[in-house]
């Protein structure tokens, strides 16, 4: 049963200048051990403050002994710590490793694809509206829709050496072929 193992004689003020009579409590733990915590019952009445944990020792002397070395100034920010209420800290969700290892030496890193645009269907609505499209996108973006839709045997470090024209022309080129539209001709519209 939790019990004061030492009520302070001098008064804690706190910061709006209100006295409180401190006091040292503690209780023994499940488990074994003690705690300790200080209460706080303002002289002008109201509702009393108690402080979160401040001490764990291994038993009843050793909590009354931690008591006695209190000193004023640790009871004012005790009496602080008790008004102000502890910032909640709420914690993110942990998501899963995108790679269940980390890159492999020499520079060659490997990279989940994910295109911005199909080229096949901008394709069928004409060779000059993907070229339009594509030009419209960083360079990182082209090499992406050509891993994604396997429009070239080129490995990724290859890709990212090229200017942007030749990986719109590489491409456009991969897209006609494989729909098998041969060069020059406009693609049907359905």
């Amino acid at each position: 049963m939790a019990e004061t193992l030492l009520q302070f004689e001098t008064p804690v003020k706190g910061p709006d200048g209100a006295l409180y009579e401190a006091r040292a409590c503690g209780d023994a733990m499940p488990g074994g051990g003690w705690q300790g915590w200080i209460e706080f019952v303002p002289f002008a009445g109201g509702r009393p403050l108690r402080s979160q944990r401040e001490t764990t020792q291994p038993n009843r002397v050793d909590t009354q002994y931690w008591a006695s070395g209190l000193t004023p100034v640790y009871l004012e920010g005790a009496l602080r710590r008790a008004l102000t209420p502890p910032i909640a800290v709420v914690a993110t969700p942990t998501r899963p490793s995108i790679f269940d290892a980390p890159a492999p030496p020499g520079g060659a890193v490997e990279v989940p694809v994910s295109s911005v645009l199909n080229p096949f269907s901008v394709y069928e609505k004409g060779e000059k509206l993907l070229r339009v499209q594509l030009s419209a996108l960083a360079e990182w973006h082209l090499v992406n829709i050509a891993l994604e839709y396997r429009l070239t045997d080129e490995n990724v470090q290859s890709l990212n050496r090229l200017p942007k024209p030749a990986l719109i022309e590489t491409i456009t080129r991969a897209v006609r072929e494989r729909l098998g539209v041969p060069s020059g001709t406009a693609p049907s519209t359905r």
